[in-house]
């Protein structure tokens, strides 16, 4: 298609978006408009919803609309034909999660026939909060889809209005549990809600099919998807046992020429890990497989002293006689497999100190050696309730 062409009619279509939000005749709009709208594709729908947030126009503001323009361009939407990339394993696990939900939610509309209010929201109850598991789904499009796209093109920041979607279904099914547990809800709050929610969650599903991922199999490479795919797997799959297939699991650690450290998670420098290292609120000590500390950290209150001298020691002349049998044991549970993890906790100087010892392994499985983690939890132990606004207080 030509260019030119592509782009006016993007911008006819920005168009016709402004006047459905300032709530101009919708009738008169669409025949303005019919032919762009007769003819927009899942590309152009991102471009629409991305100029709208380079304008000002925040996520919330577009949701209002946001139905009745995806309704509007469902017929173009629909016809569009795209291919799945190669690699379809991702893709395949998001659509087979969406074909789950239509499942559970047909479970839950048979369940609304129950003539007994007190029943029905027994018997609700744990279908609705079954639809938690659905949390996996969004979550992967948030941390794993939505990045990548936003890398291939600036246009994909408008992936933000899909995010604040996801937040309306899981406050919806959050309103929805309070409502099945008070037994003075009534049964036209209750069917109000299930409809609200259902709108939103099967919502959502329309919008990924028709714009979401066509637009991610045109822009992705085969790769993108290869590492998103193995990026999946520690999600696992909603309502469901099985885990999503992969054959390498293996985590890559390159040392660059500038000195640059690149992982799968990302890439630091020396001085960038020291610094991360030392703002913990924690003391970090490393020994090795051989029993020699090699390393710990300098945070800015340390809970146990510790001097560079202590680098190349033997970690069981690092501790008090009496106490050398336990730091063997968890060595010894350690080396053999038996155990990966070991924690105590004290009172020093008034404070509760956490210490956790935790199993160093390879990708193979591998004993490498032992991370021992010293914490000052003394006031973690005393919140209380929630704090969700930014408080500068300590």
């Amino acid at each position: 298609m030509d260019i030119k062409m592509q782009n006016t009619r993007v911008k006819r279509l920005i168009e016709y978006v402004k006047g459905l939000k300032a709530n101009l005749n919708g009738k008169e709009l669409y025949i303005r408009y019919k032919e762009d709208i007769d003819n927009v594709t899942p590309q152009e729908a991102f471009e629409i919803f991305y100029s709208l947030l380079e304008e000002g126009i925040e996520a919330k503001e577009i949701l209002v609309f946001l139905d009745k323009v995806v309704n509007v361009f469902y017929k173009s939407l629909l016809n569009y034909r795209w291919q799945k990339p190669k690699n379809d394993n991702f893709l395949m696990d998001l659509i087979s999660e969406n074909e789950a939900l239509v499942k559970k939610t047909d479970e839950i509309r048979l369940l609304l026939k129950e003539p007994d209010l007190d029943v029905k929201k027994e018997k609700l109850l744990p279908k609705i909060e079954e639809l938690k598991q659905f949390n996996v789904h969004y979550l992967k499009k948030e941390n794993i889809l939505f990045p990548y796209m936003e890398k291939a093109m600036p246009k994909f920041q408008g992936l933000s209005i899909m995010w604040a979607l996801h937040d309306v279904v899981r406050n919806q099914i959050k309103e929805l549990i309070e409502i099945l547990k008070d037994s003075n809800s009534s049964e036209e709050k209750l069917n109000k809600s299930i409809a609200n929610l259902f709108f939103s969650m099967l919502g959502l599903k329309k919008k990924e099919e028709l714009i979401l991922f066509p637009a991610a199999s045109e822009v992705l490479s085969d790769d993108d998807w290869y590492q998103m795919h193995k990026q999946s797997l520690e999600y696992g799959i909603a309502f469901s046992e099985r885990d999503s297939y992969f054959s390498d699991k293996d985590e890559i650690l390159e040392v660059l020429g500038n000195g640059m450290i690149k992982t799968e998670t990302g890439i630091l420098s020396f001085e960038d890990v020291l610094m991360i290292f030392n703002i913990l609120p924690l003391d970090l000590t490393f020994v090795d497989e051989n029993n020699k500390v090699r390393f710990f950290t300098r945070p800015k209150d340390r809970i146990f002293p510790r001097s560079p001298a202590v680098i190349g020691r033997d970690v069981r002349n690092c501790h008090p006689p009496d106490s050398v049998h336990v730091v063997e044991e968890i060595i010894e549970s350690f080396r053999s497999g038996k155990e990966d993890f070991a924690k105590f906790w004290i009172n020093m100087k008034g404070k509760t100190i956490l210490i956790q010892y935790f199993a160093l392994r390879d990708p193979k499985g591998n004993y490498k050696g032992v991370l021992e983690v010293s914490q000052d939890i003394t006031e973690i132990k005393g919140l209380e309730g929630e704090r969700r606004i930014l408080q500068w207080n300590k």
